[in-house]
């Protein structure tokens, strides 16, 4: 698929055919691809200056970096939230076929969890009852099968979030961008939701672009992990491939030989970004 012109902002450009790079693109055909990416907020100093990246199709890409280094603004760039004042947004799929998971889910509270996943089904065009019929099977396939019904409300945290999932998931996105979607979870429900993502990423060869602040879950998840320099105009200083086969499961993930070691790595390589910068991760 040809690349498709995006608005910069100061300028607009028809990207170049895609070339594979070591820096991250896997054995799939490219889903997006960002060169020197520019993006300030007023008249301050570029949050990001010159980051580049690739996400190919079923890759996982993790950004890291200290708070501040503009990881969720990378994401807002490629999602259009935020035009970039400079750089290259190369996109392979149709923006329809982009899913963003936040932080904070945005399930509507009056709309029941089946009609929450129907919704943008609905907005696409299907039929109340066959968006309500395949929000079902989403809620089934999430083990969510019978609490259709239920509000928000009624949910625990680790079912909203998992209507969340459904809510993006049954769009078929071959894009999908998560801005740290597991956060608020206690350990074990964050675990198995993670694992249920997991398995439909690999499952439909989803292309991934996740921010997040855990080094564990960036290395479990991910076959790429960008660490984003210390901010204002932060890029990628560093990039690490991570050679755990797939199908992957999170558990045996953690206990594969080259977890550790790599583990070590980015912690190393992270401290020192946050030691120059004197603040937090």
């Amino acid at each position: 698929m040809e690349p498709r012109p995006r608005d910069l902002g100061t300028r607009s450009e028809i990207l170049v055919p895609y070339e594979a790079d070591p820096s991250g693109a896997g054995p799939g055909g490219p889903v997006v691809r960002v060169r020197d990416l520019r993006m300030r907020y007023g008249d301050a100093d570029p949050v990001l200056d010159g980051v580049s990246l690739d996400v190919a199709e079923g890759q996982v890409v993790s950004l890291i970096g200290p708070s501040g280094s503009g990881k969720s603004t990378v994401l807002r760039a490629i999602s259009g939230l935020h035009p970039p004042d400079g750089g290259t947004v190369d996109l392979f799929v149709e923006p329809r076929e982009m899913g963003f998971l936040f932080q904070d889910d945005a399930l509507l509270p009056w709309r029941t969890a089946r009609q929450n996943v129907a919704l943008g089904l609905r907005l696409r065009g299907s039929a109340r009852t066959e968006a309500e019929r395949e929000a079902d099977r989403w809620l089934a396939r999430l083990g969510l099968a019978g609490l259709g019904p239920r509000y928000p409300r009624q949910l625990s945290g680790g079912q909203r979030k998992r209507v969340a999932l459904a809510q993006v998931l049954a769009l078929r996105p071959k894009l999908l961008l998560m801005d740290e979607p597991f956060a608020s979870l206690d350990a074990i429900v964050r675990h198995h939701v993670t694992q249920d993502l997991l398995n439909w990423v690999e499952s439909e060869r989803i292309a991934v672009l996740l921010v997040t602040h855990d080094l564990e879950e960036a290395q479990a998840l991910s076959d790429v992990v960008c660490l984003l320099s210390r901010g204002p105009r932060a890029r990628i200083s560093n990039r690490y491939a991570v050679e755990i086969p797939r199908p992957r499961n999170l558990i045996d993930a953690r206990g594969h030989p080259a977890f550790a070691p790599l583990l070590q790595r980015i912690w190393h390589d992270l401290s020192d970004e946050v030691d120059q910068l004197g603040g937090a991760i």
